[in-house]
């Protein structure tokens, strides 16, 4: 790993008091989480919009496949691993994950949204009038095009983290 992960004691003091609750709620706090503590105001940030992305209005189960997609393309082998196990524990197929992982879906509704969501990261700027009202004609509130962007900000700061930091994915025993 370039950045190493962080023991409570060794982390900044804000950093310290987020590992120290998060370790006493859950045991423990993660590779990513704990490297992460390098930056109090990144760890902060990261921790606040993860808890707030749990109440989009998206069924799990997509919100996984728009993780994938968004993964896919960022290239985070680490993310990608917790995003199809996730996808898994959601009902999601693993032809459904073949094609997530490509920016799409079977059913065009969902297709639609995958696609879109991969166009945020990708290329925002090229995002038009038109593409929003697709999604409406799709039956895509506003609401649900708001968390969009929001699924795949977080899918970024985590990928984009993880690369950053070296962090690779768990190898299989004998790999």
């Amino acid at each position: 790993m370039r950045l190493p992960a962080l023991e409570p004691a060794n982390a900044p003091e804000k950093s310290r008091e987020l590992l120290t609750d998060i370790i006493a709620r859950n045991g423990s706090a993660g590779t990513m989480v704990s490297t992460m503590a390098h930056s109090p105001a990144l760890l902060q940030g990261y921790l606040d919009l993860s808890r707030a992305l749990k109440r989009v209005k998206l069924p799990r189960a997509l919100s996984e496949k728009i993780s994938l997609a968004a993964q896919e393309w960022i290239g985070c082998g680490t993310c990608l691993a917790a995003h199809t196990e996730a996808a898994r524990a959601n009902g999601v197929s693993d032809s459904d994950i073949v094609l997530a992982r490509q920016g799409t879906a079977v059913d065009p509704r969902e297709a639609a949204l995958i696609g879109f969501a991969v166009r945020v990261l990708a290329e925002p700027s090229g995002i038009s009038d038109d593409d929003v009202a697709g999604l409406r004609a799709h039956g895509w509130s506003d609401r649900v095009i708001a968390d969009v962007v929001g699924v795949v900000s977080l899918n970024l700061l985590t990928g984009a983290f993880n690369l950053v930091a070296g962090i690779q994915p768990a190898r299989p025993n004998g790999a």
